[in-house]
């Protein structure tokens, strides 16, 4: 290996055919409030929907749901889910699915509390998040990208046609915890 360097994941990664399971370790570190995020819905055709939501109703977590989330999401999409966040008082963003999601909800997660718009901040002037952030969980159903433990997000604004990615520096913007089963 040539030079030297620092390493530092602060996600943590549950790996295996049961990892499922340690969303119940996972989800007492969060309030009530819980914002489940997914794509077109295969999650539903595969069955862990269903699995994630006995999870959830045993914890006792109220859930709002952003379904659709679409590859490269869009800035309208971000600003639906930000206004679902907000509403549901959101205390978890929790990612189901691969990485668009999982860069979906990260990118929910710096502009549910910011007073400016998340699109001229975080996208064009490529600012830091200077308001409070939320939590973000993933369960993995599709890797590829290591979104689930990363601290970037794409967002694409079909207005101006730019597919614009931002890595933050700040550590709180990776996932607090991943699921790769």
């Amino acid at each position: 290996m040539l030079g030297n360097f620092t390493y530092c994941n602060p996600a943590k990664l549950y790996f295996g055919d049961q990892s499922l399971d340690y969303l119940n370790t996972e989800l007492p570190k969060y309030g009530k409030n819980v914002v489940l995020i997914y794509g077109g819905g295969s999650i539903k055709k595969n069955g862990i929907y269903d699995d994630v939501i006995k999870i959830l109703e045993a914890q006792g977590k109220n859930v709002a749901e952003i379904a659709g989330v679409m590859p490269n999401p869009t800035l309208a999409k971000l600003y639906e889910g930000i206004e679902i966040a907000r509403k549901h008082q959101a205390d978890l963003l929790l990612a189901v699915g691969g990485g668009s999601v999982c860069d979906y909800a990260k990118a929910v997660s710096v502009s549910v509390n910011c007073e400016e718009d998340p699109w001229e901040k975080y996208f064009v002037r490529f600012e830091e998040p200077s308001c409070e952030t939320l939590p973000v969980g993933c369960v993995l159903t599709m890797v590829g990208t290591g979104s689930e433990m990363n601290a970037g997000c794409v967002i694409t604004n079909q207005e101006t046609k730019q597919k614009i990615g931002h890595v933050f520096a700040d550590e709180k913007i990776i996932p607090r915890f991943a699921i790769l089963n």
